[in-house]
């Protein structure tokens, strides 16, 4: 049976998502190593000057002995380097024609949505209480954002979060997923230039 406009519709929507997933998981994944990396050359050596280091308003070395950069007793890139591989693997499941059930889709979004409630939480303690900027945490950020946002709308549009309930409003809201991760970059950006206003000469 050939397939309908609609099925080729749903798979070019589906390889969409999982350029997202890919591009931002790796991403993310980068950005927590590296930030692994930086800890571990800080714990071996206290003095040596991390890569991240720029000023002291923008610095990794400055956070890592904050108790809000290992909540779980560990460094919190940790969570990043194994969190990120889920959504590389399955960018490369979707691509290799993987299907899965609604229930993956939900703990998946679920795992995801963590993700970015932690990096939230992460970003109001690094701008508000502790006052530096961590150039590596900064790119986690970002990837989070887009992955949280886009794999939200596609699941809405297709109903793998709530059912067919949702469907009629992810349609209509998908196309304008950019849209929340452009305010949500733009909320970031706006916070930082107000309360790091010397960093930008304002």
């Amino acid at each position: 049976m050939e397939p309908t406009p609609q099925d080729a519709a749903d798979r070019r929507q589906l390889r969409s998502l999982a350029a997202v997933l890919l591009v931002t998981g790796a991403i993310g994944l980068f950005g927590s190593v590296v930030l692994l990396i930086e800890r571990v050359r800080s714990l071996q050596n206290p003095g040596v000057a991390l890569s991240c280091d720029i000023s002291p308003f923008v610095s990794c070395g400055a956070l890592f002995d904050r108790w809000q950069a290992s909540l779980l007793g560990f460094p919190n890139p940790i969570l990043g380097v194994a969190g990120f591989v889920a959504p590389i693997a399955v960018a490369a499941g979707l691509l290799a024609g993987a299907r899965f059930g609604s229930w993956y889709w939900r703990l998946f979004t679920l795992g995801v949505f963590a993700a970015w409630l932690l990096v939230t939480w992460l970003y109001t303690q690094s701008v508000y209480v502790i006052g530096v900027l961590c150039p590596y945490c900064m790119l986690v950020w970002a990837a989070t954002i887009p992955m949280w946002w886009y794999l939200l709308a596609w699941g809405l549009k297709h109903g793998t979060l709530f059912g067919d309930r949702t469907r009629r409003l992810g349609q209509q809201l998908s196309p304008f997923a950019w849209v929340a991760v452009l305010a949500n970059y733009a909320v970031i950006v706006l916070t930082i230039l107000v309360q790091f206003p010397s960093i930008f000469g304002l």
